[in-house]
């Protein structure tokens, strides 16, 4: 993975839920931050399924006008969940390539509501930036809350101390679509600072 230093971000990879969920904002903010993206002139980058959360994002943005990347693993495509048309799909053998190559492309990393996956992706990704691996931001969109407990876990792990403030920090957070595109494109511009939302 190549370490990106400060410059004008291109692209952002999201993780998300192949479900859309219990409550129909998932998806309406899922929807709203792939506008955003186009708007921002910003590349999307994703798990490359047509399905749940997946789906309703990579069709925004295509719908949009926007370019996007899908990377999802051989077994994924044998059980047609690769979305179909509109977007460059990169086939890869494993979970792990996946992930690398998700890094590798994006700017930034940005988590929606999901599941398993979608808590493990990001917070892969939060690891290798406490690790020096990288210097892109990493952020949450608390839709409705939903986020609430996992942050309230990872302000116990602090309080336990087995998370450091400075790193619990870089876990940027924001309650919707705009301000979380705004706070990121803030981010990576050389000049200007910013903060958690």
């Amino acid at each position: 993975m190549r370490e990106n230093q400060h410059h004008d971000m291109k692209r952002v990879a999201v993780f998300c839920g192949s479900t859309i969920g219990a409550r129909s904002v998932y998806a309406t903010e899922t929807h709203r931050l792939g506008e955003g993206l186009v708007r921002r002139g910003l590349g999307l980058v994703y798990g490359g399924g047509h399905v749940g959360l997946m789906g309703v994002l990579a069709d925004a943005v295509v719908k949009a006008g926007g370019s996007v990347i899908g990377v999802i693993p051989a077994m994924l495509v044998e059980k047609e969940l690769a979305f179909d048309g509109g977007i460059d799909l990169r086939i890869v053998t494993t979970m792990h390539e996946r992930k690398a190559l998700m890094a590798e492309l994006a700017d930034g990393f940005i988590a929606l509501p999901g599941g398993f996956g979608t808590l493990e992706e990001f917070s892969e990704m939060v690891t290798w930036a406490q690790l020096g691996l990288h210097q892109k931001p990493c952020a949450l969109l608390n839709c409705e809350g939903f986020f609430d407990p996992f942050l309230a876990f990872l302000d116990c792990q602090v309080a336990q101390g087995f998370v450091a403030p400075h790193t619990r920090a870089l876990v940027r957070v924001a309650h919707d679509p705009e301000s979380l595109l705004d706070d990121f494109v803030a981010a990576l511009t050389p000049g200007v600072s910013s903060n958690t939302v």
